[in-house]
């Protein structure tokens, strides 16, 4: 089931870092890629194609990418990323400013999807249901749509999604724009 997500970020949480790069959010202490992964920021806006990844691959880059790097990056929460979306915004979404050209789909996030249905293992009725239950959560993770707001916790893990990589900000960026 789709969730609307409500939250729009206050512009002083967010600062460009001083190569282009990123964007520091302040508040949280974190630093997104400016440009979804496969595109490149050519110190104007981000250029290219955004790549598709299913969940594995998409966990996979994250950790080539911190390797390459010597950088923490990661799959997003879904919180962190929803706290990226501005409703103000023309068109809503990921603010143009901070994410130039930016695909506005759905996006990958690091968010286990839980499935919280109860189930009765004493009712032989739901006793096969449970079993399904926990296999089927396993091949399901949560997503965000940057261009309706919503947020899913029942995307496939086989399906092709953008992604947009975090990781801790550091001190230095961290630090007040002179």
């Amino acid at each position: 089931m789709a969730q609307d997500s409500r939250s729009t970020p206050a512009p002083s949480a967010f600062q460009i870092a001083a190569d282009g790069k990123s964007v520091i959010d302040t508040r949280a202490k974190l630093a997104w890629a400016r440009c979804a992964e496969g595109m490149d920021w050519n110190g104007k806006a981000c250029i290219g194609s955004a790549k598709v990844f299913n969940y594995k691959q998409a966990q996979t880059h994250a950790a080539e990418r911190s390797k390459a790097e010597d950088q923490r990056w990661r799959l997003p929460r879904v919180n962190e990323l929803k706290r990226l979306l501005d409703r103000s915004s023309k068109p809503q979404g990921l603010n143009p400013t901070l994410f130039p050209n930016a695909p506005r789909d759905w996006h990958w996030t690091g968010t286990a999807s839980v499935n919280s249905t109860r189930v009765n293992s004493y009712n032989y009725s739901q006793v096969d249901r449970s079993n399904n239950l926990s296999s089927l959560s396993a091949q399901q993770a949560w997503a965000v749509n940057t261009e309706t707001l919503q947020a899913t916790p029942d995307m496939g893990k086989g399906n092709a999604l953008l992604l947009r990589l975090v990781r801790p900000a550091t001190e230095t960026e961290l630090q007040p724009a002179p």
